[in-house]
């Protein structure tokens, strides 16, 4: 997976979460977004961009000393689509597709990651990969093949991906997954578990 890239969004201002910044919040010791960008790292990706924007400090420094790369988006508070564009825009050249990943998801799997890319392998690099639930529910995170790069460069608003994924819902290649956990995010201090 070492060509595959990943933008992980972490630019939001996490309003439901309270004063505190959700990406910062700890989980096992450990902030959120560092539990998520381990989980990238440790899969071979290649290329991980991290999107700032509110809070960029905070969010730069649970990241601190992994192997990943931070653009910042001062439009944040357009919404996660210009987000999205503007991690796009920062990948490597060579980046073949892109996995596009909230900040929020601790639960994440190299396990997860290597079946999407699987899927993207074996459909030689033609489709979009989704995980989603057993009733067909689509989740996060998708891989994007590099033809789609440029719509995705040019998303704004609040919806990020969605609309466009809608839109191809027929070139995407499901992946059914049973444990629902590893899609869990972390919304208000309440998802947090209670230790």
């Amino acid at each position: 997976m070492d060509r595959i890239g990943a933008v992980l969004l972490a630019a939001g201002a996490s309003r439901r979460f309270g004063d505190e910044n959700k990406l910062a919040a700890k989980l096992d010791g450990e902030p959120l977004v560092r539990h998520v960008a381990r989980i990238l790292s440790e899969s071979g990706i290649g290329d991980i961009v991290v999107v700032t924007g509110h809070d960029r400090e905070t969010v730069e420094d649970a990241l601190d000393g992994l192997p990943l790369r931070f653009v910042h988006n001062e439009d944040w508070s357009s919404g996660m689509g210009r987000s999205i564009a503007r991690g796009i825009r920062a990948l490597r050249p060579d980046t073949p597709a892109t996995f596009i990943v909230p900040g929020d998801m601790p639960y994440l799997t190299v396990a997860l990651l290597e079946a999407l890319a699987g899927r993207f392998t074996d459909a030689e690099g033609s489709a979009i990969v989704a995980p989603t639930t057993e009733n067909g529910e689509q989740r996060n995170p998708v891989l994007w093949p590099r033809r789609w790069f440029d719509d995705l460069a040019s998303l704004d608003g609040p919806e990020g991906g969605k609309a466009l994924l809608r839109h191809h819902w027929n070139e995407v290649l499901r992946v059914p997954v049973a444990e629902n956990s590893v899609f869990t995010d972390i919304d208000t201090p309440d998802d947090l578990p209670k230790t």
